[in-house]
């Protein structure tokens, strides 16, 4: 190893002691002190991503979310596939109310946590901020189209009841032949609302599409050779806690053996997209 190699292996080395000392002060809330660490290890070495997704952490702890975006799209530039860094990237966007790009880099960081660790707890807080947010954006939309829908469901009453004056001036001696036709008009009037906000009225989500165990709406479907669904999560706590047996079939049932039901996923997702208050169940 040349000089320049050993100098590179000395600062690394000092750079990782830095992370350290960083990690110690963050578990002690010290977070000015562990920014102050991670910021000398990243002088020292400025290629690690590790270094700027703890300093992140540090600076979501302070709700300093201009540093958050910055430390986390820095370390993205590094390492596409880092879980934090897409996480907390989508929590400062939304933040700054750029909703749908928040909303996307969450998504970015479930797929992705999902990968590498579908068990970990990041995959369960990521999809409850996600869900959180998706939540809120169908409650703003849902809040305008309920608008929408109200003032032309108004406006169409009123042009039926103009209609039925002026129908009235000339049908004498058909009144009641008149009024049965408004009111059935009114009638149908109100079924084409109703259906038309339908999508964002809450009722119970179909049966298919929630967890055998949990009775949730899926996140993460796997089935098993014997056909049944289950939240990946779930069944996999099961069969560490329980044992390797499908709940169901009690058959013989080891983690290799589930495979994503992606019909089921596509299903699910589908559904969410046009019942956003799902989202909260």
């Amino acid at each position: 190893m040349g000089p320049n190699g050993g100098a590179l292996s000395a600062a690394a080395k000092q750079a990782e002691q830095l992370r350290i000392h960083g990690n110690a002060y963050f578990k002690k809330d010290r977070f000015g002190a562990a920014i102050d660490a991670y910021t000398e290890a990243i002088t020292l070495c400025p290629n690690v991503p590790v270094y700027w997704t703890n300093r992140a952490l540090c600076h979501l702890k302070r709700n300093n979310w201009e540093r958050v975006e910055e430390d986390c799209r820095r370390a993205i530039q590094l390492d596409n596939h880092s879980v934090k860094a897409h996480y907390m990237l989508g929590l400062a966007l939304l933040q700054k109310q750029e909703h749908t790009k928040g909303i996307r880099e969450l998504e970015k960081a479930l797929d992705l946590g999902r990968g590498t660790n579908p068990k970990g707890y990041m995959v369960e807080e990521i999809w409850r901020e996600l869900a959180k947010a998706k939540y809120q954006e169908w409650e703003r939309t849902s809040s305008k189209r309920s608008w929408e829908l109200q003032s032309l469901k108004e406006a169409c009453e009123s042009a039926l009841k103009e209609k039925h004056s002026l129908d009235m001036n000339h049908m004498e001696g058909f009144v009641d032949d008149c009024t049965i036709s408004q009111l059935e008009q009114l009638e149908a009037l109100e079924r084409v609302f109703s259906k038309a906000a339908e999508g964002d009225t809450p009722t119970e989500v179909p049966d298919y599409l929630c967890c055998r165990i949990t009775l949730d709406i899926f996140h993460d479907p796997v089935i098993t050779p014997s056909g049944n669904t289950y939240e990946r999560a779930v069944i996999l706590d099961h069969l560490q806690k329980v044992g390797r047996f499908d709940p169901v079939t009690r058959e013989p049932l080891d983690p290799s053996q589930l495979v994503p039901n992606l019909a089921i996923k596509e299903a699910v997702q589908a559904y969410l997209d046009t019942h956003g208050w799902a989202y909260k169940v």
